[in-house]
């Protein structure tokens, strides 16, 4: 099982995302990335933002937590998400730590239309709008690309 802490990061009604290609298919990542052994959450999340988008973040409320699920390849991963902030910087690719193709702020309207990773639309909008119930989100319906 995988741990992954993700950030949302909104400036000016758009939401800070990384550009990628898989199997055809555009996805949109939340920044984030996989924990090293001895690493809490935070730490990790701090640490591949400013390897791989060379900014330095401040981390805020754990906003939620879902899991996916891929049994036909026995994988899962448990995402963290936490809310952030640029402190300072401007979030650039840096090819040594990432394969995205591009940094992309996307409209909070736009993430209907693409595929997301974690897929937590819906849950950012509740979240957002004030009307997340619970941190706690269960299983995601996601897409394997």
């Amino acid at each position: 099982m995988k741990i992954r802490p993700a950030v949302v990061i909104i400036e000016n009604e758009k939401i800070l995302t990384m550009h990628y290609r898989y199997g055809g298919q555009d996805v949109y990542n939340l920044p984030g990335g996989n924990l090293e052994f001895g690493e809490s959450l935070t730490l990790a999340l701090t640490r591949e933002l400013e390897e791989e988008l060379g900014i330095t973040v401040g981390i805020g409320e754990l906003t939620m937590v879902g899991e996916v699920h891929f049994p036909d390849l026995q994988k899962q991963t448990i995402h963290f998400v936490f809310e952030g902030n640029i402190l300072a910087g401007k979030p650039k690719l840096n090819p040594q730590h990432t394969s995205a193709l591009a940094v992309r702020w996307l409209n909070i309207d736009e993430l209907s239309t693409v595929n997301l990773y974690p897929n937590i639309t819906n849950s950012l909008k509740a979240y957002l709008s004030g009307n997340l119930s619970d941190k706690y989100i269960g299983k995601l319906d996601q897409t394997w690309f």
